[in-house]
């Protein structure tokens, strides 16, 4: 049949059928009705494709289109392919013909020798038990080093030919998958074809081996009566699933070769399965898993319209068989049972599989998806035969569609990229040209694929210029722990059980600092986010505090930055930092052109720049570029005196350096390094309460009381600090959103206790704004009182050095600030034998405090 195949081309049988392809090798499809070309005929390999989705033809070779013309058995195909190449018909269809017997001999003499090795191997069965994989029920192998040592000359050689052997460095024939557990891929009989090696050394860069001309699916090919299959990642996973007898026993099994490895011969197998159901993605708990399943199930659906396709959310970080090494083998089966739907083709279909149980609170089900999807490399959209990503933002002028373009071929895994201007008619027909030579698909469907991807461009950037996104991301996370995060939300004493969650993930102290600033970083959600600046020498732990109050908001919803140059804020996408949490390491590293675009993004929630823009032709015309917030932020700062401007509009927090915290941070530091703190533990009360913050949305909130509460008169910029006052009430009523009543608007309404806890979370940033001392100034000027309350009243600055442990340079300048505000002066000696100070003023700290809290009290209890 071979030597048939080689002598009787496509071009040839079409002929006989009164058939021809263009000049880009494409026909109408003789075996449905097909009015715009869809059959592919690749005159290179003698192969043809539908890829029209109401064809049944999908792929073959001469024979198979004979036998579709003909509607004949694949005997009869083959004596008619026979009598076209004009040898007649004397064929003996038993015997394998003879080029096809050394393959099948070589392939059959490794399989054999592989096994024998497996047994022999202490190494390889004490790695495959390390993996799970019990050898004994599973078909594997391991090749050794000496291997095919006692092979004679002519089986080496051949097995050199199918790339069996590989030449060592030192002129010494190795297998290819030296040192790799080795599992067999079958055809369609059930004969290895081609074979997949695991290494046993880890090795981060050489751990999966394929043959050349990889072929063949592993375990096998799919039984005719199947109805639900599992497709898998990689091997090792299938392997797992497939010595699980509770599910390997309900459900077919095929492994993938990575995540880019659904090949022409899954998806041909898949289209064979005449009573086949479901398909179920089950691969990585990671990004490029879950970027997979999407643009598989793209592949699938437009493929397979009456399939249903399902996903199996595997939890983050994992695969099957890691699953299996942390827990009992029953939770791969509840995995399966808890898996969703990504595309059904009915309602009733739907309501069959299972879903994961949320409480009442939940929103309704969210409206289907766009065909363009996004990702964090970008934006993507899969046809039948290619997928086309996006990378990078798109073009902020209307007048263009210049982008950077990936067009991948979803079976051969080959990539052709350009830069055309997808509103240029003969950029893109250039494009779909040039893709389709290197590619080897049918032009006009990429063509097709590029005015329909251009479509969804223009309609997802009118969509974000007309009606940007406020979103509300909660991180990708299994219906259990979303489930207590919606339960911690429920809970009367929320603000108690957050802050001892915060000191479970890791922050040290700081008890009412830390829940003061959750809100505000968790306000980016909101139209009228809030911002702080926390404020402390260096050292003091500050950046520590920001980074772990930060890493609680889902990572695509903030943006982490040690330094901004002058015009970097104004080179952002129109919507890429748009209800996005800033965290600033360094606010003293900003120069002043960076500074001012700050300030402008958290007053006004926008910044524009015009600049100069040049056309094809070399004309240069002037282009307005706006960046659209709004933005909440925290920042860190070393300064006592901030530029007044920037300090107005944030809360002003300073970080606790005093001697109980730090025995505080030297405490968890010593049992961290003890081992006595279970890190495993931290991260999950940090992805707690990343999923908890998650699910709460941007809803509008109505307070009764607004008006009946007024902050001290001695505050600075009281109608700021009354804003932000204001704001953060809202903020406490948002995160309490499950325990508050609507109006009839629909707006949550505040309680009394939500302005008793702003006003109890604000009292120190409210005492900083009355109080003319910033927070580090201050912090030093009560512990100097209190050293010299029982001691001389004059003192030197060695003295208080050694004393409070604070830095010379540090001294000075506090020191210096004083004698500014006249809270100290000298009092004697100079510079030789050093000057002495002496307090001039003894204000009491605690006195304010309780005028402020006194002045607060007394208007909460009219309430």
């Amino acid at each position: 049949m071979h030597h048939i195949k080689q002598q009787l081309s496509i071009d040839q049988v079409l002929a006989h059928y009164g058939l021809k392809a263009d000049r880009n090798g494409r026909l109408c499809c003789p075996f449905h009705a097909d009015k715009t070309p869809s059959l592919q005929v690749y005159a290179k390999t003698n192969t043809f494709c539908c890829f029209s989705a109401n064809c049944q033809a999908g792929t073959g070779d001469v024979i198979d289109f004979i036998q579709l013309k003909e509607k004949s058995s694949k005997h009869a195909a083959i004596l008619k392919a026979k009598e076209l190449t004009g040898s007649g018909s004397n064929l003996v269809l038993a015997t394998p013909e003879k080029e096809d017997l050394p393959r099948r001999a070589v392939l059959l003499r490794f399989w054999q020798g592989v096994q024998k090795s497996m047994a022999a191997s202490k190494r390889a069965r004490e790695y495959a038990a390390g993996r799970n994989l019990d050898w004994q029920k599973l078909e594997i192998g391991f090749a050794g080093e000496k291997l095919a040592d006692s092979w004679n000359e002519a089986l080496k050689k051949s097995a050199l030919q199918l790339g069996l052997l590989h030449a060592a460095p030192a002129g010494k024939l190795e297998p290819k998958l030296k040192d790799c557990l080795v599992f067999p891929l079958k055809d369609k009989e059930g004969q290895p074809v081609s074979f997949y090696g695991r290494s046993i050394l880890e090795n981060s860069t050489s751990r999966h081996f394929y043959l050349k001309d990889r072929q063949g699916l592993y375990p096998n090919y799919p039984k005719a009566d199947t109805t639900h299959l599992i497709l898998t990642e990689s091997v090792i996973d299938a392997a797992t699933l497939l010595q699980n007898e509770s599910i390997s026993s309900r459900y077919s099994i095929l492994a993938l070769y990575g995540t880019n490895g659904l090949s022409a011969e899954h998806l041909e197998a898949i289209k064979s399965l005449e009573q086949l159901q479901e398909v179920i993605l089950f691969l990585d708990g990671d990004g490029a898993g879950r970027a997979a399943a999407e643009k598989h199930e793209q592949t699938l659906q437009q493929l397979f319209s009456s399939l249903r396709i399902s996903q199996v959310e595997t939890p983050e970080g994992e695969d099957i068989n890691s699953l299996l090494e942390a827990h009992a083998p029953e939770v791969l089966q509840h995995l399966l049972e808890s898996r969703t739907g990504f595309f059904l083709s009915s309602e009733k279909e739907q309501e069959q599989l299972p879903q994961p149980q949320l409480a009442p609170q939940q929103p309704n089900t969210p409206a289907k998806e766009s065909p363009l999807q996004a990702d964090r490399w970008g934006l993507y959209y899969a046809t039948s035969v290619a997928l086309y990503r996006i990378s990078g933002s798109l073009p902020q002028g209307l007048e263009s569609l210049k982008v950077s373009l990936a067009i991948e071929c979803l079976s051969s895994n080959r990539k052709y990229r350009s830069k055309p201007d997808l509103f240029e008619e003969k950029q893109v027909v250039r494009a779909a040209r040039e893709a389709a030579e290197k590619l080897d698909l049918p032009v006009h469907l990429l063509q097709q694929g590029l005015e329909e991807l251009t479509d969804l461009l223009e309609e997802h950037r009118r969509e974000q210029i007309e009606k940007p996104k406020h979103k509300t991301s909660s991180p990708a996370a299994s219906s259990a722990i979303m489930q207590k995060g919606l339960e911690l939300l429920q809970k009367p004493q929320l603000l108690k059980e957050l802050n001892q969650l915060i000191g479970k993930a890791g922050v040290v102290g700081e008890e009412r600092t830390r829940l003061f600033l959750l809100p505000v970083a968790l306000s980016y959600k909101t139209d009228k986010p809030l911002h702080a600046l926390l404020q402390g020498s260096s050292g003091s732990g500050k950046t520590h505090l920001l980074s772990k109050l930060s890493s609680f908001i889902a990572e695509e919803d903030r943006k982490h930055f040690t330094r901004i140059t002058e015009s970097s804020l104004y080179n952002w996408g129109s919507y890429e930092l748009q209800n996005k949490l800033i965290c600033l390491e360094d606010l003293d590293g900003l120069k002043e052109e960076a500074l001012l675009a700050f300030r402008e993004l958290q007053s006004r929630g926008q910044i524009s720049s015009s600049t100069s823009v040049k056309d094809e032709q070399g004309n240069i015309s002037a282009q307005t570029r706006t960046v659209y917030g709004p933005i909440a932020s925290l920042a860190c700062t070393t300064k006592g005196e901030i530029y007044e401007d920037n300090l107005s509009r944030c809360f002003l927090v300073a970080v606790d350096e005093s001697r109980e915290q730090t025995r505080k941070i030297i405490d968890y530091q010593n049992k961290k390094a003890a081992g006595l703190i279970d890190a495993r533990e931290e991260e999950q009360a940090r992805q707690l309460l990343e999923v908890a913050l998650g699910l709460v949305k941007p809803l509008p909130v109505l307070n009764p009381y607004a008006t009946k509460l007024q902050l001290p008169e001695a505050a600075h910029k009281q109608r700021r600090l009354n804003e932000l006052y204001q704001s953060y009430v809202q903020q406490l009523t948002l995160l309490h959103q499950y325990q508050r009543q609507k109006d009839k608007q629909g707006r949550l309404v505040a309680q009394k206790e939500d302005l008793l806890q702003a006003a109890h979370l604000m009292f120190d940033t409210i005492l900083l704004k009355v109080d003319e001392l910033n927070g580090p100034l201050r912090q030093f000027f009560e512990q100097l009182k209190s050293y010299l309350r029982d001691r001389d009243q004059e003192f030197s600055q060695r003295e208080v050095r050694q004393a409070l442990h604070i830095s010379k340079t540090q001294l000075q300048r506090f020191l210096y600030d004083l004698m500014q505000l006249e809270y100290i002066q000298l009092s004697g000696g100079y510079g030789n034998r050093g000057y002495r100070y002496r307090i001039s003023y003894w204000d009491s700290l605690e006195a304010l405090k309780a005028q402020i809290k006194q002045h607060i009290e007394n208007q909460l209890e009219k309430l």
